[in-house]
């Protein structure tokens, strides 16, 4: 069948060149069109409940991750010349495109009652225009007094000062997003150069944007260094120009087919699907070589060209096919979880992984048949010394040592056992980021001062319409204590709530003394109690003050929120918090009449990160039965099968070892490694079994002897393509994202094991195999 395919395409290679160069037109077009996705997370289902729950909060109150802040550190900040600057500072922050909103010190406003009309009235607490130094410490001692901003927009023990700057969320959605943040971005700097202070941003905005451009960037030098490297690699290997363009042709006809499957699909670039294009270079370069090899070893054979691409196809063609099978069922198993994240980088992997195949055995043979026959220079690899000296001792190895080789995978078996028991998971929403990483650093500096910026939301429903109105001392004495049971928490800033909201009004009512800043008791609750209409009483439109109200109910005043800023704390920390808060909030508040619930980023995060490393650990499951399926199908051997999984099963369990005793946790970028590898380094047994299975079938050795010629016949080109491999998942140990970095030196560290296992282990088992299976015919 594979004799006459390559018959084939060499008769109709006009046709199939033609054919395949219209497809890569088509992606193409699409590759061009393909857009970077400024989405935090879509790693949750649909039907998710907290997912589910999430989008209920946010089709009541909006956007809880559209907020950016801008901090300073200064002693000086009540100094006319720093304030008035940063009152000029908020004023460009405004009229900056899709800025909704800035809360901010010099626009803070105060209550004030008014005894004649009976209500509080709003004032800004510093005149909106440029202030003496006289003037501003007299409203800088009025603003110390309101307690409400303490903790929200400064830290009076750090000299810390906050500003928040809310975004419109289409805009947050869109590339728009880019030129905001720089806009703001660059506002700030221009104000702390001008004054000689460092700027601090963060918030969800501000590191998804970042997070979005680094990984554009390293997309394009990951691509670059894959190529550049494999080029030079196969240069050094063949010696040829040819070859080496050939190849380099392949794997880019990969790359743009990759391109335009994530914009056909209408999907776009995440930090995970990133990777596709450098890995369909890492993936397609062994094909070529492969190929390559086998067409040189032919031609030496037979001296016509035809005959050396007919034996190439005939040969190689199953081998190749089904090691791009195992590798594409490798990723493609993402594709059977249900978070989309996922789904989305198993579809397009697996796909363009098999579309390598077929890019493959159709460039490859009709490009050479074009191409002049190869000359010595461009077999000599072939008696490669050092090489050749080196599969002399796997051969000795595999025939003399076969106990030392039990005795040390034995010992780095039990090992890397006994690691995997120290195998911890935990993610963070910015870990993937170095420690020196502004954002990283400037996320500290918030949390250090106010305690962090990821947001938490708590919604508290009281089942009924008008429910916030009715036993209202009651329900606001149950927030506030479970505001101020969160404000101890070390991790997590004073709550944000409509209780919050009221002892503002309460300060005001007792003619702004800040010993009243506290919860409305029966004496001021009746005066209070307007304000939860959110309409003031005169022009019946919101003001300031009412819109603070109404930003913490909703419209049926049924439901309101408690809304906390927190530290980063990790995957570990964040549902012992959450579990000690919601065991709190069962002691406060009746389940039959209040329901609480527990939603916002941080816990979309926290959701988000254990579906994804439970849906890769299943994955692995399913990666490891489906190889194995195909192996069996291929080999039609339980023996040859066992054989097979093997020496595939201990690299990724010293693998596993080695991150349990260095302390790498298991987190998504992680734990991906083990179904990549699995299905990448299953090639390398494919291509050997195979190649015996062919050898077995075609010569009068023994079985022994046909093991030995495997491990000559097959070893140079498996190590040659090990050393691409590996090469290749090397550059990704350079990335400026902590995940992204881990997949690279695992996964590398994975397929030495590999290739040793293969080229070592393998061969002793065959040959164990081979005389089990000898004594029980002469028992017999």
């Amino acid at each position: 069948m594979w004799v006459k395919l390559g018959r084939f395409i060499l008769k109709y290679r006009i046709a199939l060149i033609l054919v395949l160069a219209a497809a890569t037109a088509f992606m193409g077009y699409h590759a061009s069109k393909v857009e970077l996705s400024y989405e935090f997370t879509r790693a949750i289902p649909l039907d998710n409940p907290k997912y589910m729950e999430y989008q209920n909060f946010r089709a009541k109150f909006g956007e809880d991750g559209n907020l950016l802040v801008v901090g300073v550190q200064t002693e000086g900040f009540f100094k006319a010349g720093f304030f008035n600057g940063y009152a000029s500072l908020v004023k460009q922050m405004k009229a900056i495109p899709a800025v909704e909103d800035v809360l901010n010190i010099p626009g803070a406003v105060n209550l004030v009652k008014d005894t004649a009309a009976e209500k509080l009235q709003v004032s800004t607490v510093f005149p909106q225009r440029e202030l003496s130094q006289q003037e501003l410490d007299s409203a800088a001692a009025t603003f110390g007094t309101l307690l409400f901003y303490k903790g929200l927009l400064y830290n009076p023990e750090t000299h810390s000062y906050l500003m928040g700057i809310r975004i419109n969320k289409g805009v947050l959605n869109s590339k728009k997003r880019n030129d905001v943040v720089k806009a703001i971005v660059a506002a700030g700097d221009a104000f702390g150069k001008a004054q000689g202070i460092e700027m601090h941003y963060s918030g969800l905005p501000l590191i998804r944007t970042n997070m979005a451009t680094k990984i554009a960037n390293e997309m394009q030098w990951f691509l670059l260094g894959s190529i550049l490297l494999s080029a030079v690699i196969l240069f050094l290997f063949f010696r040829s120009l040819s070859a080496t363009l050939l190849s380099l042709g392949v794997v880019i006809i990969g790359v743009i087919w990759s391109l335009g499957t994530i914009h056909a699909l209408d999907f776009k670039i995440t930090l995970l699907n990133a990777l596709i294009p450098p890995l369909i270079v890492v993936i397609g370069i062994p094909n070529c070589i492969y190929f390559l090899n086998k067409y040189h070893t032919s031609y030496q054979d037979t001296g016509d060209k035809k005959s050396a691409l007919v034996e190439m196809v005939g040969r190689m063609g199953i081998v190749t096919l089904f090691c791009n099978i195992a590798a594409a069922i490798g990723f493609a198993v993402f594709a059977l979880t249900r978070s989309a994240i996922l789904k989305e980088f198993g579809i397009v992997a697996g796909f363009n992984i098999m579309a390598l195949f077929f890019i493959s055995i159709i460039v490859i043979p009709i490009t050479l048949s074009w191409l002049k026959d190869p000359k010595p220079k461009h077999t000599r690899y072939l008696d490669n010394k050092l090489l050749l000296s080196f599969l002399d001792k796997l051969e000795l190895w595999s025939l003399h040592h076969q106990k030392l080789i039990y005795t040390i995978t034995l010992v780095l078996v039990v090992a890397s056992i006994a690691g995997t028991f120290r195998l911890k998971s935990e993610g963070f929403i910015v870990d993937d980021l170095p420690q020196t990483d502004k954002i990283f650093t400037d996320l500290k500096f918030f949390e250090k001062n106010f305690k962090g910026v990821m947001p938490l939301e708590i919604l508290v429903d009281t089942k009924q319409k008008n429910g916030l109105r009715k036993n209202m001392l009651q329900t606001f004495e149950r927030i506030d204590s479970l505001s101020q049971y969160i404000a101890a928490q070390p991790e997590m800033a004073r709550p944000l709530s409509i209780v919050e909201g009221m002892k503002f009004a309460r300060q005001a009512y007792w003619d702004g003394d800040s010993a009243n800043y506290g919860l409305p008791n029966t004496l001021d609750i009746a005066f209070l109690a307007q304000y939860l209409n959110g309409k003031s009483s005169d022009t019946g439109k919101a003001n300031n003050f009412n819109k603070l109200i109404l930003s913490f109910m909703d419209s049926t005043k049924q439901l309101t929120r408690i809304s906390v800023n927190m530290a980063d704390v990790g995957s570990k920390r964040l549902p012992e918090l959450i579990s000690n808060i919601e065991k709190r909030s069962n002691q406060l508040f009746d389940s039959a009449q209040y329901k609480v619930t527990f939603t916002g980023t941080s816990v979309t995060f926290l959701e988000g990160s254990a579906f994804i490393i439970n849906g890769l650990k299943e994955s692995i499951v399913w990666a490891f039965l489906l190889i194995a399926a195909c192996m069996l199908y291929l080999f039609k051997s339980f023996k040859i099968l066992i054989a097979s999984l093997i020496p595939n099963v201990i690299p990724l369990l010293i693998t596993a070892g080695v991150m349990g005793w260095t302390g790498v946790p298991l987190k998504p970028s992680t734990v991906l490694v083990f179904s990549v590898a699995l299905g990448i380094a299953i090639d390398i047994t494919i291509r050997f079994l195979v190649n015996y299975k062919q050898e077995l079938a075609r010569s009068v050795k023994t079985p022994t002897e046909v093991v030995i010629d495997t491990i000559h016949k097959t070893g140079i080109s498996i190590i040659y393509t090990s050393l691409v491999l590996i090469a290749g998942f090397v550059i990704f140990c350079f990335s400026g994202f902590g995940g992204t970095k881990a997949l690279g030196w695992l996964t590398s560290l994975t397929l030495v094991m590999a290739t040793l296992t293969n080229l070592v282990f393998l061969p002793a088992l065959l040959l164990r195999l081979v005389k089990n299976s000898r004594n029980s015919k002469s028992a017999k």
